[in-house]
């Protein structure tokens, strides 16, 4: 065989092998759009719901108390309830309440950022998919997030657990406000602040990344 055409073939195979990497569909999930070096150890996620409720009400009452401002909510038996919950829990209560600031201004930081290695990739991610702008009936912009009723029935969720989806081809989610759904796309790590509407009003919502979608399904495991 010619050496040139064996050149040829070889650099053909080569960028076709390469072309097909870059076009490689990865499936995600919506840990993988936290950067992991935004990683830290956050006490409070170890609690229960019902010690995040004691803690809360322990706090609320004790910073009542400092301010000196009078108030029954909560009074000094749940106080008491509360408190007496946590010891049996073994729950340190003051070194808890000494770090919340910084515990928060933590999980800001990591619920802002976007995980950089994603941007420019083709993925696949599941989600629940929030209506923003409809053609002929069938939506055309969405959020999709990561629960059922985020931005609706609870407050939003982290901007880098938003994505900002646009379509190129409606898609019909008939009567249902959330629909879970499959989309494939590329997405770029890009700060978006779309305008949601609720029946009784309207609000932005910050978003840490966008995608161009070119395929969607319903969800299936």
């Amino acid at each position: 065989m010619n050496f040139r055409l064996i050149l040829l073939i070889t650099a053909l195979l080569m960028l076709t092998g390469m072309q097909a990497n870059a076009d490689e569909v990865r499936e995600v999930t919506w840990d993988d759009l936290i950067p992991a070096n935004l990683d830290f150890d956050d006490p409070f996620e170890k609690l229960t719901d019902e010690q995040l409720y004691n803690l809360g009400t322990v706090a609320l009452y004790r910073e009542k108390q400092a301010s000196k401002e009078e108030t029954t909510d909560p009074s000094k038996d749940y106080y008491d309830e509360a408190l007496a919950e946590l010891k049996a829990d073994n729950i340190d209560i003051d070194g808890l309440l000494a770090i919340r600031e910084e515990i928060t201004e933590k999980r800001r930081a990591r619920g802002q950022k976007a995980n950089k290695e994603l941007n420019g990739k083709s993925i696949r991610i599941p989600g629940y998919l929030l209506p923003l702008e409809f053609e002929d009936r069938k939506v055309v912009e969405f959020l999709l997030v990561p629960w059922v009723g985020a931005c609706i029935h609870t407050p939003p969720p982290p901007a880098n657990q938003i994505v900002h989806v646009k379509l190129n081809k409606g898609f019909d989610i008939g009567d249902n406000a959330f629909t879970p759904v499959w989309v494939n796309g590329v997405v770029k790590t890009e700060k978006n602040n779309p305008e949601l509407s609720f029946v009784d009003g309207k609000q932005n919502i910050d978003v840490s990344y966008v995608m161009q979608a070119d395929a969607i399904e319903l969800y299936q495991e």
